[in-house]
């Protein structure tokens, strides 16, 4: 028999937080049947944050903070969650340094792969949650952007 507190720590889980966050993604590509209508539209609808200028013209397309660039992102992380991340020098650094890392270890030198552990789970769980508020919020967005932000409800 389940207990209260199991539901409770089930909520909470890593699995759970990956689910919420790919349903949230694929009801957004669902929604989103033109995506090229995302473009130059804010996600925010008071905040209008800038487009990031960079000499790497795919890291600028990843970087844009409009709609069109979000729902990009999303698909391409969701992606990444299901099938895996590609390795190659193509790809991205992550932005964890060693040195993050290294102020995990202990003072004999070695790595405390418990410490190591939480913390990652934990900024795993902030970020999903994020990236999940953000997919709910981009789909809300383009159905009031093309008018019809009250059906389905």
């Amino acid at each position: 028999m389940m207990q209260i507190s199991d539901t409770y720590n089930q909520k909470h889980s890593l699995f759970n937080a990956m689910n919420r966050f790919i349903g949230a993604v694929n009801n957004m590509d669902q929604t989103v049947m033109v995506p090229s209508l995302l473009r130059d539209v804010p996600l925010d609808m008071e905040v209008k944050e800038e487009v990031v200028n960079n000499s790497n013209g795919a890291a600028n397309y990843y970087n844009r903070r409009d709609m069109h660039g979000y729902y990009i992102l999303l698909k391409s992380i969701r992606n990444d969650i299901e099938w895996g991340v590609l390795q190659g020098e193509d790809r991205k650094k992550d932005k964890i340094t060693s040195m993050d890392i290294s102020r995990l270890e202990d003072a004999d030198g070695e790595e405390d792969l418990e410490k190591q552990f939480h913390y990652h789970l934990n900024g795993l769980h902030i970020v999903l949650s994020k990236l999940t508020r953000k997919a709910n919020i981009l789909t809300n967005r383009y159905k009031e952007e093309i008018g019809f932000g009250s059906w389905g409800h």
